[in-house]
């Protein structure tokens, strides 16, 4: 809507028109004498008054008589300089922009960070902003090559995502000494909502009998399971555990000690770990048992380590049919990278005690945990034994039988000796044949045994005397003959003893850190 104007002096000939003010304007029209055009007085019959308008736009007074009409634009003034309502067109806009994203690049080229994938990021529109982000990350202990790694954390507002998200770690108990490494395998954290994302996971941690205090220790050890859906992998992993035989009271404990589980695929690395072990005859509920001991076991790979080391010991004379029984007493045998160690204990117990290929497999067969044993360990114990006055045939014997011996603290060792000789007197033959006498508690077990057969005045063989339980050895001391029908055969791992009914102390507690090495 527009109002017209017209104003002039009359004449028979012709009509002065000044067209279009706008509509929001404020039109007053002010009588001026003749005097001020330059018009003299005789005039005065023809023209007595001219109209004058005058208008306002933004408290600025604008002559109307003297404006051109088709150069009037709203919010400018002659000149082309910009009033205060004025706004940059959007081409100005985008270059301003495109300006200011160059010079943060520059900026963080210049530092060492490529910005390639920052393209298409929300950044800040500062060098001064982009800087508070890039010394943020530095006093938290992330490097150059951190920021790299995961650029796109340059897009977390310091005070809108860095530190409620840190504020709130540190309140659930993470220490701040392990925020650095927190952070490189899970740099994305900062992108998260406190209330959205952080804290219903930390819930549903809870309600799998994850403790409180264990929640932060958790979170340090796994980082990544922040990022993961409530309905997804982490239910359907303890849904399946749980299916094999794992106590649901045991959930808590074996999570804390192993999160990396709430991580794993049922279909492409739990089951198909758990199905390869009942392959090698160990039961599904000795797994199961396993798991809730060592669930680190689960991280094994089973296609790049695990198979290739049950085939290693198949190659270095262990039995199939014990391979049951090597795998349940250690379970770490499948998870280490095994061949090179199996190499260097053969030649050294080959060079120590002239040991065959048959009686290394034996030997792993009845201590798995030979593979870690140390040079020097395994030197000195063959020492001692040969010390005693063992042959080296007798020595090779000992430990193909009991190869235990390679691993007890050796001043026991040496009390024990000295109370078999001095105390018991017996020649050293009955060693060779029960080696596993040097297993045995001196104060516990040998030496009040051995007191009451001394005063039954009974002969037996150290087999007999140690080789039961106390309950056993209670039964036989009213005996008035021995009957060699009850000689127990050799110590050695029973299978039966994973899958006994528990007591109400849960497997899972353990001691912190206990299984970093593995983890």
């Amino acid at each position: 809507m527009s109002i017209r104007s017209y104003f002039g002096i009359r004449k028979s000939s012709f009509l002065l028109v000044h067209p279009e003010l706008p509509a929001f304007t404020c039109w007053r029209p002010q009588l001026e004498s003749l005097s001020t055009f330059g018009i003299t007085g005789n005039h005065g019959g023809a023209i007595r008054l001219i109209a004058r308008s005058r208008y306002s736009v933004a408290d600025r007074n604008v002559d109307a008589s003297v404006r051109n009409p088709s150069t009037v634009r709203l919010g400018r003034k002659q000149g082309g300089s910009s009033s205060l309502y004025s706004r940059p067109s959007i081409l100005e806009m985008k270059n301003e922009r495109m300006a200011n994203r160059a010079k943060v690049y520059d900026f963080l080229q210049g530092i060492g960070i490529v910005p390639d994938e920052l393209d298409g990021l929300e950044l800040p529109v500062t060098v001064e902003v982009m800087r508070e982000r890039v010394d943020f990350l530095h006093n938290l202990g992330l490097t150059i090559e951190d920021i790299n790694n995961y650029p796109l954390v340059l897009g977390c507002s310091v005070k809108k995502n860095m530190i409620p998200v840190l504020d709130y770690l540190g309140k659930l108990g993470v220490r701040k000494s392990t925020f650095t490494e927190f952070l490189i395998r899970y740099p994305q954290v900062l992108h998260s909502s406190v209330v959205v994302d952080l804290a219903p996971v930390v819930k549903y941690l809870q309600g799998l009998d994850i403790k409180p205090n264990d929640i932060p220790r958790v979170l340090e050890r796994y980082p990544e399971v922040l990022g993961f859906k409530l309905e997804g992998t982490m239910s359907t992993s303890v849904a399946y555990l749980v299916g094999i035989g794992v106590a649901r009271r045991e959930i808590g404990g074996v999570l804390t000690r192993y999160p990396d589980i709430l991580g794993m695929r049922v279909g492409r690395v739990i089951k198909p770990f758990v199905e390869y072990l009942e392959s090698l005859g160990i039961p599904r509920l000795a797994v199961a048992r396993l798991i809730e001991k060592k669930p680190y076991i689960l991280g094994f790979g089973l296609e790049e380590r695990v198979k290739p080391n049950v085939e290693s010991l198949l190659e270095f004379s262990v039995r199939k049919e014990a391979l049951p029984v090597v795998v349940a007493q250690y379970p770490e045998i499948i998870g280490i990278d095994l061949k090179p160690k199996l190499l260097g204990q053969q030649s050294l117990l080959n060079s120590a005690i002239d040991s065959s290929s048959k009686d290394f497999g034996s030997i792993i067969e009845k201590m798995p945990q030979v593979v870690n044993a140390s040079n020097s360990a395994v030197t000195r114990h063959v020492d001692f034994l040969k010390s005693c006055g063992f042959s080296l045939q007798q020595v090779r014997q000992i430990v193909v039988e009991c190869p235990q011996v390679l691993a007890l603290n050796l001043d026991i060792m040496k009390l024990s000796f000295d109370y078999f000789q001095r105390e018991m007197q017996r020649p050293l033959d009955d060693l060779v044949v029960f080696p596993a006498f040097f297993t045995y508690g001196l104060e516990s077990t040998i030496k009040p045994r051995h007191k009451m057969i001394a005063r039954k005045g009974l002969q037996c063989s150290l087999s007999w005397l140690l080789n039961c339980s106390d309950e056993k050895f209670k039964e036989r001391m009213n005996y008035d003959t021995i009957d060699l029908e009850e000689m127990d055969a050799m110590p050695s791992f029973d299978m039966n003893t994973l899958m006994e009914q528990r007591s109400d102390q849960s497997a899972s507690e353990y001691e912190e850190d206990s299984d970093d090495e593995y983890a």
